[in-house]
């Protein structure tokens, strides 16, 4: 769909404004390479919306694998880069940042993300290959990839395999979605950009950098808890 080559210059535009916003040249100079990437996904993926190459694609997919939703693994593996950074943090592998702040960068990616993501979906309203509405972006890719990300951020220092296979799961959720006849390939390029974006700008600028309550806290246990639609974080604290 065309329409997509309207808006997501917008997108690359407040990417610049925010780089604008920082007060050294040097860091903007960094955020800009951090942003190469993932815009470069989001604007490929929005030339690519309603070619030949992605109907092709889905009527091979069509005749491989037929009909719909046989994979539906998807809805979980979405979040597993996120059970994966707590994980981490109970077995004790060092993060870049405390259990408080991985959360509170995690919201902030996630809400910025699905934002962009319902924004984008409602504005576009692009038919997905099953017949069904708000195809562009793929929320399930863009949500993968922005989770992989945060967990990027945080172990890639310490635990470069570990940072890395966030992507690994997110790869697989986006490929999933095009197996399972929910999206086009150009919806899971642009979602994993948008989500891998969504991220590097939380972790350029780190709004609220010093709010962290629990810093000085001891004998607390956080457990993250996943069902089909939900996620949801326990605390626990022993007195």
């Amino acid at each position: 769909m065309r329409t997509s080559l309207l808006i997501f210059p917008l997108i690359c535009l407040s990417t610049f404004l925010f780089a604008q916003a920082d007060t050294t040249s040097q860091s903007k100079q960094k955020f800009l390479k951090k942003a190469i990437f993932p815009t470069t996904l989001i604007l490929a993926g929005s030339a690519l919306s309603g070619s030949q190459v992605e109907l092709k694609l889905r009527d091979q997919v069509l005749q491989k694998i037929g009909g719909n939703d046989h994979f539906p693994i998807d809805n979980y593996l979405q979040a597993a880069p996120i059970a994966e950074m707590y994980l981490a943090d109970l077995v004790g592998i060092r993060a870049q940042n405390h259990w408080f702040d991985q959360s509170k960068n995690l919201l902030m990616t996630d809400v910025l993300n699905q934002t962009i993501v319902t924004v984008l979906k409602y504005a576009i309203n692009k038919t997905r290959p099953n017949g069904n509405h708000h195809s562009f972006p793929s929320g399930h890719t863009s949500f993968a990839f922005a989770n992989a990300t945060v967990l990027y951020e945080e172990f890639r220092a310490t635990g470069p395999v570990l940072a890395y296979s966030g992507f690994g799961f997110a790869t697989t959720t986006g490929t999933l979605r095009i197996l399972n006849n929910r999206h086009w390939l150009s919806d899971v390029m642009a979602g994993a950009g948008i989500g891998i974006l969504s991220a590097k700008i939380i972790y350029h600028f780190q709004p609220l950098k010093n709010w962290n309550p629990f810093r000085k806290k001891k004998n607390l246990v956080v457990l993250p808890q996943f069902s089909d639609h939900s996620y949801a974080l326990h605390l626990s604290m022993v007195f």
